[in-house]
């Protein structure tokens, strides 16, 4: 039961869903939830008037839904939440906190949910019973003892509604600190800075029905069809429509290849759909160059035949420099292109030919494999480029689309959870909420470690998330949270989070999206395309001490602040209508928010570069001119890059198999390009030890299976958690500050 492996390899798979995925979708939902409760909930997950799916933020249609909206990682993420198994105090007294931290992050997963409000007092050795009232208490006396307020850490990871995060962002500006990092720091943080810099606005340009209108659609860096297998449909009927799918990533996954739709007789025979037309597998980090390269040739074939390529009334009308990027993408060597992108000039100039034979109606979406690299802010610009020239950003079937990754980490942004929101909103909140919100910058995720690493940040409070697990340089951060007075974390289930504290430590147990919060109450949430709809459970809750996020950051602003206080926080906390009413006065685009959300698929926020109104200094969509590079490593060593196995979602591990991929029953592996094996004498399935190299730094694990696997040379590829100790905390993208898993200098070696 502690998740002991057996490497199983077997051939990858060449298409996604299907049956299997079916069947995977029953065992995990009936396992865990029961033949009652894991029905009952599944048909109304992602459904009209429903509740939001746990795992991803690919977004749902905006009118015809069918009868099961969900894949089988959507359904892997409600039979974990809808669990009936326990961790209660009985489970807490017999297994102590060393004893739990020697077991597998798939062990704490498969343990269930915990059910009342637990701590670990200074010194003790059991995590025990605490009231709600004396756990707020708990955390309310600790922040008031603290120097200053920016002694505090409020992390969000992406489950929180967007009525919670608002509520968290406002206690911790009203005790005074900006410190609220979160996970888009440590993933999508490039694409936000990228899109603000070039086009104005943070996010996509696209919706659903775009996918159906383009010519082409570029797949960048991710993998759909464990990540966010929905969108696997939406490319199928792109595919069928005569939209031309290219797939750019260094292995060849299964959901990019094909995919059979398992609500279609052809699927469930295993007769996939044929998604890419063309794969182009691109060296790690290689993707500056090859956007460069196509900007090349575009700009070639507009030479020879001016007036067809490129949007040139689009460049005069709505861009700036222009004519200096001309130059940089005209005078860069194709050599020096196919060097660092790994991709032939051949497959470059015929992608090319791709873009400029249709209606300029290109999407381009992408997700970690362009943004945790140290150049991710100037990957994404470049890919940016590409769209200018065309003039694909602000028209029908075009347009830039980051997917994000967790189900509501894009609206968490944008109801403030963020180090340093813009005096527009920081005025605002000023004026709605009458508290004086601080302007100096917060920490970020990075920063943050660094700060409880020194001492000089001693509290830090989680909401949502496995924040050990999710960040880089696990050793780092595990010591640095060892630092903190007080360590507390908002949670449905027990992670490793859990275990490595400070002096004292709090879980607090929060309901699950599919569970009914009250008689009235509901929440919302915000998808990858901008669409804020509602989300509302109708499961019994598992527990009658679980509390709501909203209400369980109302009890701790209630400890803390008097009654003087201007924001009512219990008030709020018991009809959301209030909170959204707050938001709808604080946050542009959230007008008569209680009413629209309420309707049938919600309302989208306004997306001004989608209308191509530039929200940049100079009011234009921006050409950048980055110079090329790509990372690069000594002769003898690796690029590694971490990645889910079709397993897990993020940090959560819901099994020890990634059949997509051929490999079973483990998960300390590395797959590597099979000649770099025979070159370094290493058999299949061997044990290896794997170094990271950063400046004078050297980190490593030991006791990993080699497994051959298809991909460029010179590349190797891990799971996270597992691989995160690799990742050193110093390694950061140049202005986004995430940290680069996808970039990691390593050597492998046979294991001793």
């Amino acid at each position: 039961m502690s998740g002991e492996e057996h490497l199983k390899q077997g051939k990858p798979k060449t298409w996604a869903a299907g049956a299997p995925a079916v069947a995977v979708s029953m065992e995990h939902m009936f396992r865990e939830a029961g033949a009652l409760r894991g029905p009952v909930g599944l048909a109304e997950m992602n459904q009209f008037g429903g509740f939001d799916c746990p795992s991803c933020a690919w977004p749902d249609p905006d009118h015809d839904r069918s009868i099961a909206e969900f894949c089988e990682n959507g359904a892997k993420a409600f039979a974990s939440e809808a669990t009936t198994k326990r961790v209660d105090a009985k489970f807490f007294a017999k297994h102590s906190v060393t004893e739990l931290a020697k077991q597998s992050g798939w062990w704490h997963e498969q343990q269930g949910r915990i059910t009342e409000p637990m701590i670990l007092r200074a010194g003790a050795s059991h995590y025990e019973p605490i009231s709600w009232d004396d756990a707020f208490r708990t955390i309310a006396d600790q922040l008031k003892a603290l120097d200053s307020p920016n002694q505090a850490i409020f992390y969000t990871s992406g489950r929180a509604s967007n009525e919670a995060a608002f509520l968290y962002q406002l206690f911790a500006r009203s005790y005074g600190t900006n410190n609220l990092p979160d996970c888009s720091n440590m993933c999508h943080e490039s694409s936000g800075l990228a899109l603000k810099q070039s086009i104005g606005e943070g996010k996509g340009t696209v919706t659903l029905d775009d996918f159906l209108k383009a010519d082409v659609i570029l797949c960048v860096g991710q993998n759909p069809g464990t990540n966010h297998p929905r969108m696997l449909s939406t490319l199928e009927k792109a595919v069928e429509g005569g939209t031309k799918l290219v797939a750019v990533n260094p292995l060849r996954e299964a959901g990019l290849m094909g995919f059979a739709h398992p609500q279609k007789v052809a699927g469930m025979l295993g007769r996939p759909t044929r998604l890419a037309s063309k794969y182009l597998q691109i060296r790690i980090n290689g993707d500056l160059a090859l956007f460069r390269g196509l900007a090349k040739a575009l700009l070639e074939f507009e030479e020879n035949t001016p007036g067809s390529v490129v949007d040139d009334d689009f460049i005069k009308s709505h861009t700036i420099h222009y004519e200096e990027y001309r130059s940089l993408a005209v005078g860069t060597g194709w050599a020096e292109i196919v060097r660092l992108s790994g991709i032939d000039e051949s497959e470059i100039r015929d992608l090319a030919l791709d873009l400029c034979n249709g209606s300029r109606k290109l999407i381009t979406c992408w997700a970690m494999g362009l943004t945790q690299h140290r150049n991710s802010v100037a990957t994404i610009r470049e890919v940016v480029n590409v769209h200018l020239l065309l003039g694909a950003i602000g028209r029908d079937g075009a347009g830039v689309c980051p997917v994000r990754g967790h189900s509501n980490v894009q609206g968490d942004r944008t109801v403030g959870i963020w180090e340093k929101m813009p005096e527009s909103f920081l005025s605002s909140l000023d004026r709605e909420c009458g508290i004086h919100a601080p302007r100096d910058h917060g920490y970020d995720t990075v920063a943050s470690i660094h700060a409880m690493h020194r001492g000089e940040a001693k509290v830090f409070f989680g909401l949502g998330g496995n924040f050990l697990q999710a960040a880089p340089d696990t050793d780092y951060t595990a010591a640095a949270l060892e630092q903190c007075e007080l360590t507390c974390h908002v949670s449905t289930k027990l992670n490793r989070s859990h275990l490595v504290t400070g002096k004292t430590a709090l879980i607090l147990p929060c309901l699950g999206r599919s569970e009914r919060d009250g008689e009235k109450n509901f929440v919302t949430c915000e998808n990858s395309m901008g669409v804020v709809q509602l989300s509302r459970g109708i499961l019994a809750p598992l527990s009658p001490d679980l509390r709501s996020e909203v209400a369980i950051i109302a009890g701790i602003a209630a400890a803390f602040f008097d009654a003087k206080h201007p924001v009512p926080w219990l008030w709020l906390a018991e009809d959301y209508d209030r909170i959204r009413s707050l938001i709808e006065r604080v946050v542009p685009g959230f007008e008569d928010y209680n009413f629209r959300v309420t309707r049938q698929g919600g309302f989208y926020l306004p997306n001004s570069a989608k209308e191509r109104d530039w929200k940049t200094p100079e009011q234009k969509a921006v050409f950048s001119t980055a110079e090329m590079d790509s990372f690069a490593v000594k002769p003898g060593r690796l690029i590694l890059q971490t990645l889910r196995s079709h397993d897990q979602f993020n940090t959560t591990i819901y099994g020890m198999n990634d059949r997509y991929r051929g490999i079973g029953h483990a998960r300390k592996v590395i797959l590597v390009n099979p000649e770099e094996l025979r070159e370094r004498g290493i058999r299949p399935g061997s044990k290896v030890d794997i170094t990271s190299i950063c400046g004078d730094e050297r980190r490593i694990v030991r006791d990993f299976s080699a497994v051959p696997y298809e991909m460029p040379r010179g590349s190797a590829a891990a799971y996270f958690p597992e691989a995160n100790v690799l990742v050193p905390i110093s390694a950061q993208a140049k202005g986004s500050g995430t940290p680069t898993s996808k970039s990691v200098e390593i050597e492998i070696a046979q294991s001793v």
